[in-house]
């Protein structure tokens, strides 16, 4: 049995709609209908009933309900005791990021806050985006920065929750070069020669994005997936060894590129990231509006925090991620 089954199920007796909570859980709903399946197998009874409309308990969901709130209660308790032992400082801001903002936007993002507040202290979790949304709905952590984009936005209620957008981030399709300093693989490719595609696996954001540009490509790209994982660095070092074409953040390939390891395959206008098979995300960072409410150290912390990273992006010209790789097709 999982804590999660527990929340999902919670949830549902509370909103009594699997939409709603799915939803509120940030999961489809096929998929949260099976994890309250999979806590029923587990209890081995039912606890929903499903031959009314619209959702009820069960009369063993109702005790259960009772069950599972003092569950919860024990574990969170035992979770902030167990904190409480820790050697941890208490004005510490815990961070959850996804892989790749963690490797390179996060640690220079940093820098420049503590240009402004002095040091930090900070714990961080690099998490994929669904589950560092998650920590933050689950109280795990105080901050999520994370990728945003119209076409698969982050759902969090801006009644409770704030939100800033502290840059932008582009993905492109990089390869490696010859010994002449020519693209291994070009783009787009060819029914008769399609090129190698190291892709990210299928729940993977960035691979949601990547199934965006080639969706919405003008021109079919003509790819033959022959590799994949749920990372950016992963890809990248395929990329490197010659394996084929990644869709890749530009922050991640950065060194790289101006290495000469790597060459970006679409082009576009100098000093600017916008090419044929690019797409520029948002870099969000997300708080609990009720979390930062308090007068202990931390949450002193993070009002501080959140002030000055709201002044850094009213400046009029905010900083944005390095596009010196703009154009090297």
């Amino acid at each position: 049995m999982e804590l999660k089954w527990l929340e999902d199920f919670v949830s549902l007796a509370e909103t009594r709609s699997f939409s709603r909570s799915a939803e509120l859980r940030h999961i489809t709903q096929p998929a949260f209908s099976r994890r309250i399946q999979a806590l029923e197998a587990w209890l081995g009874t039912e606890l929903i009933d499903r031959s009314v409309y619209p959702t009820r308990l069960t009369q063993a969901g109702q005790v259960f309900y009772e069950q599972a709130l003092a569950m919860l209660s024990q574990f969170h308790e035992a979770r902030t005791l167990l904190r409480g032992q820790t050697d941890v400082p208490a004005a510490t801001i815990e961070f959850a990021v996804p892989h790749t903002l963690s490797f390179t936007y996060f640690p220079r993002w940093l820098e420049h806050i503590e240009a402004r507040l002095g040091r930090i202290r900070t714990r961080l979790r690099a998490l994929n985006v669904h589950d560092a949304v998650l920590s933050l709905v689950e109280g795990g952590c105080d901050l999520v920065m994370g990728y945003h984009h119209p076409s698969h936005p982050v759902a969090l209620d801006p009644v409770r929750y704030d939100m800033l957008t502290i840059g932008t981030e582009p993905i492109s399709p990089f390869a490696a070069v010859t010994k002449g300093g020519r693209a291994r693989f070009t783009l787009p490719a060819s029914a008769d020669s399609p090129a190698p595609y190291l892709s990210y696996t299928p729940n993977a954001y960035l691979g949601r994005m990547t199934e965006t540009i080639i969706a919405t490509s003008a021109s079919r790209l003509y790819l033959d997936k022959v590799y994949e994982t749920d990372m950016a660095e992963g890809l990248k070092a395929m990329a490197l060894a010659g394996h084929g074409v990644a869709f890749l953040p530009h922050s991640a390939v950065e060194d790289a590129v101006d290495e000469g390891r790597l060459v970006r395959l679409d082009r576009g206008t100098r000093g600017t990231s916008a090419g044929r098979f690019t797409l520029t995300m948002d870099i969000r960072l997300y708080r609990d509006k009720m979390a930062s409410q308090g007068d202990e150290p931390c949450q002193a912390l993070m009002r501080a925090l959140w002030d000055a990273v709201v002044k850094e992006v009213s400046r009029p010209a905010p900083r944005k991620p390095s596009e010196r790789y703009a154009q090297n097709a």
